[in-house]
């Protein structure tokens, strides 16, 4: 029973901190805006990372003077990196390539943020996230410790994947908060 209580205030509270990374809302204020990767099919970007595009690209044409950094990296089933996607889709839709660095070496989310921070000034401390509705706590939370201030654009997560995911992202960012 202790079990199955313990359970539901997890699920409950992990609900609350996924919501909650959806905040504060990007506003063009930082100069940067890091753009997750998901899984590429070949040489096709999924549905996730799809959104993720969309929702880079519309917060790119709001904000001009923001620089877009594609972060991802190649999965042995991938033909071209994440990366190498984003990019392609960004300045396929009218975003200059000056505007948008590619890092395409990272496996997880603490080396998108990290790697990606790489590619900033040393004094820059404000970075924007956009991923996936489900992915930004985690995503803040590790920019956090990296000691970025953050805001964010929130890429809405494909129906057909959604209970998936946000099942899985609980338990990611259990093992972030407690263990990493």
């Amino acid at each position: 029973m202790t079990a199955v209580i313990l359970f539901v205030i997890l699920w409950f509270l992990t609900g609350k901190w996924i919501r909650d990374g959806e905040l504060p809302k990007a506003d063009g204020s930082a100069k940067y805006a890091i753009v997750f990767g998901a899984k590429v099919n070949g040489d096709v970007p999924s549905l996730s990372l799809l959104y993720r595009m969309e929702a880079a690209l519309e917060y790119a044409r709001r904000y001009p003077d923001v620089t877009l950094i594609a972060s991802g990296g190649k999965g042995e089933d991938e033909w071209i990196s994440e990366a190498e996607t984003i990019y392609h889709y960004l300045i396929k839709n009218g975003i200059s390539p000056d505007r948008v660095i590619r890092e395409d070496q990272s496996t997880s989310t603490y080396e998108n943020i990290y790697f990606s921070s790489k590619f900033l000034p040393e004094d820059e401390g404000h970075i924007t996230l956009i991923s996936s509705d489900y992915h930004l706590a985690r995503a803040q939370i590790v920019a956090n410790r990296l000691g970025f201030k953050t805001d964010v654009v929130t890429a809405e997560t494909p129906a057909i994947v959604k209970a998936q995911l946000f099942a899985r992202e609980r338990i990611a960012l259990l093992y972030t908060v407690l263990l990493e």
